[in-house]
């Protein structure tokens, strides 16, 4: 008989490839971690809602459109984005206001220490979360040490063969609590009356069964392969499940696999029926696209990719060496995932 799990701290969930044994520190400068959204589509010109381009620096997302809903004097439910960024960084993303009727306020002049809008335009519709291709990274690792020859063989397989995509740390909130208050949330040993926040959890419970199921395809010798049964996404790649109601789209080898899992987790996949989510689908391999490096010191590693939405920076980093950030509050958000 096997221990109940534990959701008081995430697991160490094990990597696709050898360990380099090399560090380094990450967002050392905000202009270390440079983010930029890569829209669906540009606007239009015309319609109902103002779309605009903007730079953010040490900022969080939701901060940057309440100063937007403030200047353009609408609630805050007016403003949409299409994904979170990191506060920590330099990212670049859109912004749409709803302002059908009245004189166009110019917010390119709007001036603000840590954001500026970049460019403005009309469009027909709202910004929703999920609304983006994805994300351009542009990290400097700074104090890096270790083997290079280790660190560049990592780069080369990440490269050529991808990540296991796993949620993001944060993901799971501070020390992986989210986890563990989806759990009692689901078991009903507490009550959660905000609906974000209840969002929050449910977000975490699901993402954390995503990654059990990945790592142990990958603790099995299954990183990068196709199970019999396998469930495949649009560009032929496995899948693993976002858990909820509805039949699971597997068979044979893979979805016993993926019971297996939900066995174990039974009181976070049953909570996740009964909370009304449905069952859907996440690749279990990130591609970073366009991946280049370069080292322009020999203890400093410059990095460039683009990844889809939903898939995380972080996943790409801790293939390749262990990151440690300055000693702050950090306050990361993540890209909105499609679920």
């Amino acid at each position: 008989m096997t221990d109940a799990p534990q959701y008081t701290t995430l697991p160490p969930w094990p990597k696709a490839y050898p360990a380099s044994g090399a560090s380094a520190t990450l967002k050392l400068l905000n202009e270390d971690f440079v983010v930029t959204e890569l829209p669906l589509q540009l606007p239009s010109g015309s319609g109902e809602h103002i779309w605009l381009e903007v730079e953010k620096n040490g900022a969080n997302t939701a901060f940057v459109a309440q100063q937007l809903a403030v200047a353009a004097g609408v609630q805050e439910w007016d403003v949409g984005y299409a994904g979170l960024k990191d506060r920590y960084a330099i990212t670049r993303q859109w912004f749409s206001i709803y302002l059908p009727k009245g004189e166009t306020p110019d917010l390119t002049q709007l001036q603000h220490p840590e954001f500026k809008v970049l460019s403005q335009s009309r469009h027909v519709k709202k910004l929703r979360p999920g609304d983006l291709q994805g994300n351009r990274f542009r990290i400097v690792l700074r104090e890096v040490s270790g083997d290079r020859e280790a660190i560049e063989a990592n780069l080369k397989a990440v490269a050529s063969q991808g990540v296991p995509n796993y949620f993001g740390a944060q993901r799971f909130g501070h020390d992986g609590g989210n986890v563990e208050q989806g759990r009692a949330m689901l078991a009903r040993e507490i009550r959660v009356r905000n609906p974000k926040k209840k969002g929050i959890y449910l977000s975490a419970v699901r993402s954390f069964v995503f990654n059990e199921v990945l790592a142990l395809r990958i603790q099995q010798g299954l990183w990068g392969k196709s199970l019999p049964g396998d469930a495949m996404d649009d560009a032929g790649r496995p899948t693993g499940p976002l858990w909820g109601r509805g039949r699971v789209t597997t068979t044979d080898q893979a979805q016993a696999l993926e019971n297996g899992v939900a066995d174990r987790h039974a009181i976070l996949c049953d909570g996740m029926e009964h909370a009304g989510l449905d069952q859907e689908r996440r690749a279990l391999v990130a591609s970073p696209a366009e991946m280049s490096w370069e080292w322009p010191q020999a203890d400093q590693l410059v990095l460039a990719f683009s990844l889809p939405a939903g898939t995380y920076a972080t996943s790409v980093l801790s293939e390749i060496l262990s990151t440690t950030e300055p000693d702050r509050h950090t306050e990361s958000e993540e890209p909105a995932a499609v679920e």
